[in-house]
């Protein structure tokens, strides 16, 4: 009798843990030749706003971290990926890459990783100042966390582009919520099995899948959601995200059709995105 696979059951990932659903529902992921490759959770508005309380949760004590911890963290994520890099790259060959293909995303992936491990103590420099005043005072700008950021991975480079955003998120002292790619899912959970025995701390990446045109006004409106990036270019979608967003005048991030395989898509200024400026005056006689 021939044997039937055990098809893994992809779960989604919250404040550390993998639970289910709460709504129950899942959706099949499937190649191009239509063979059934995984089941994956069906997210909800109640599995979103149980992430947005694990993320502010944890937000002040990971903004407080030092820059240090936070490039060691970085940097943990990405020896962990580097020894589980077969798993991923089979995981996008089934999606449909070739092998070449995957194996220059997983390394990107974990080169992106330290990339932005190593500005974890040097973007502070760049984004900040000493301004000018007519008084006798010190007047410096030094950039600080937004908060908890709300995120809407790419749906292609799914490793690369979810990486490429959350990365420079986190370093900055943001904890964040993913919704990961609607085309290839499987990646982004496997990559919240890296995290979660890596240094990173319960909740500070949460991680859901699940359907754009049902979460995407969850995640825009959420009173308790600082700012919001959206990768992708569906006018309906933009539009949706600034209309609802303006509402606790959330922060809103665009990012349109980027290559997230070129370098130029790497860069402090990712971090400067998720970053508010806060001015401090201070007496010169004190």
């Amino acid at each position: 009798m021939e044997r039937i696979d055990v098809l893994k059951t992809y779960k989604i990932f919250i404040g550390g843990k993998f639970p289910r659903t709460e709504s129950g529902r899942y959706f099949h992921v499937k190649n191009d030749t239509g063979e059934l490759l995984a089941n994956m959770c069906l997210s909800s508005r109640k599995d979103f706003r149980n992430a947005v309380v694990a993320a502010r949760k944890v937000q002040k004590s990971w903004e407080s971290a030092s820059a240090l911890n936070k490039g060691q963290v970085l940097y943990r994520i990405a020896e962990m990926l580097e020894g589980r890099k077969s798993q991923f790259m089979d995981e996008l060959m089934m999606s449909g890459s070739s092998k070449i293909a995957a194996k220059k995303e997983v390394e990107q992936s974990i080169d992106r990783l330290i990339y932005y491990a190593g500005w974890s103590d040097k973007f502070q420099q760049i984004f900040s100042s000493v301004n000018p005043v007519a008084s006798s005072h010190f007047n410096f700008s030094v950039p600080q966390a937004m908060g908890v950021v709300s995120v809407i991975a790419p749906n292609k480079f799914s490793l690369l582009g979810l990486v490429s955003v959350v990365a420079p998120v986190i370093v900055g002292g943001n904890t964040c919520i993913v919704l990961s790619s609607e085309e290839n899912p499987m990646v982004s959970i496997s990559f919240a099995e890296v995290l979660n025995t890596s240094d990173v701390p319960h909740g500070v990446v949460n991680i859901l899948t699940g359907k754009r045109k049902e979460l995407i006004s969850h995640f825009a409106s959420h009173k308790d959601v600082n700012a919001i990036i959206y990768c992708g270019h569906n006018n309906k979608e933009l539009n949706e995200i600034e209309k609802l967003s303006v509402e606790n005048l959330k922060r809103v991030k665009i990012y349109k059709r980027k290559n997230w395989g070129d370098q130029k898509n790497q860069s402090p200024y990712f971090i400067e995105r998720s970053q508010e400026i806060k001015t401090i005056w201070h007496p010169t006689e004190v």
